[in-house]
């Protein structure tokens, strides 16, 4: 009977009671899709599709030509656009891999650990939930000046660092670690570290896929940090160079490597999200959020 009941309400295979979740959910991927699907034809348009009125939703007569003049064209300041895409790999890659070592081995100490500022810091670190990035403008610009980070590489990286949500996210998934599997590991001569490295990283693999994700995206996309804190050209990153296409060249010729920018923004974001989105399914299951 149980078996019976599993195979009507979770088929395994195609079963005709998923017809109607099918006729329902088929259009609705379908029309959330649309922005992609016109993000990577608009992309391939030439200049005269670009401008055409009506517009067109479809590409008709695709072309490399905006990919190629994006890669062409300089800045007013002499660097290549490949210098920028450059800067946002590096950043982005070294964000991300840092971003998840502090939040994990950080969730990790407050989650498990006992000292004398735990209390404290997760407070703080809630307090920090409630603040934009809007909000915190003026003094976090007088943090990174009195750091000597202004017009310095380490400007993108180390505010990167620091991710509330991505600690709050961590901690509340180490929470159900149960404490008994860490004292048998110290019983058996294990340091805090090993604990963390060999028990603690294994078992929240889906919240570290989160943490990814959220610092990627934020970083990739970053724009501001380029506008408030590089006057080198050299050291900016390629989401500032695409909110200067426009700007820097003729409205009607930048139109295209716009539209190749924008796409080339997207894709690395679609793809990670894409392979790890199941993760974060998981990760909101196990932290509190329902």
């Amino acid at each position: 009977m149980s078996s019976y009941n599993a195979t009507k309400i979770n088929p395994r295979k195609f079963n005709k009671s998923q017809i109607k979740f099918l006729l329902i959910l088929t259009p609705i991927a379908i029309f959330m899709a649309m922005p992609i699907v016109y993000i990577f034809n608009h992309a391939f348009k030439p200049i005269t599709e670009l401008f055409e009125w009506p517009p067109k939703f479809f590409v008709r007569n695709p072309t490399f030509d905006n990919f190629v003049q994006l890669f062409e064209v300089t800045s007013t300041t002499g660097i290549p656009m490949s210098r920028y895409l450059f800067n946002s790999i590096v950043i982005s890659a070294t964000v991300v891999f840092m971003s998840i070592f502090v939040s994990s081995i950080a969730g990790f100490a407050l989650s498990k650990l006992d000292f004398k500022i735990k209390k404290p810091l997760l407070i703080a670190n809630n307090i920090a939930l409630m603040f934009v990035g809007a909000a915190v403008v003026i003094p976090r610009y007088l943090i990174i000046e009195s750091l000597g980070l202004i017009d310095t590489f380490w400007v993108h990286i180390i505010p990167g660092l620091a991710i509330p949500v991505g600690l709050f996210l961590i901690k509340q998934f180490i929470d159900q670690i149960p404490k008994e599997l860490l004292e048998a590991a110290k019983i058996d001569g294990a340091t805090n570290f090993q604990i963390y490295y060999k028990i603690i990283l294994p078992l929240i693999k889906p919240a570290l896929a989160t943490i990814a994700i959220v610092s990627f995206q934020a970083i990739w996309n970053d724009a501001g940090t380029s506008t408030n804190y590089i006057n080198d050209e050299s050291l900016k990153t390629f989401a500032f160079y695409m909110s200067t296409l426009t700007t820097a060249t003729n409205s009607v010729a930048g139109a295209g490597m716009s539209a190749a920018s924008a796409l080339i923004m997207f894709i690395p974001n679609l793809v990670i999200f894409i392979f790890l989105q199941k993760n974060v399914m998981n990760t909101m299951a196990h932290s509190g959020i329902k």
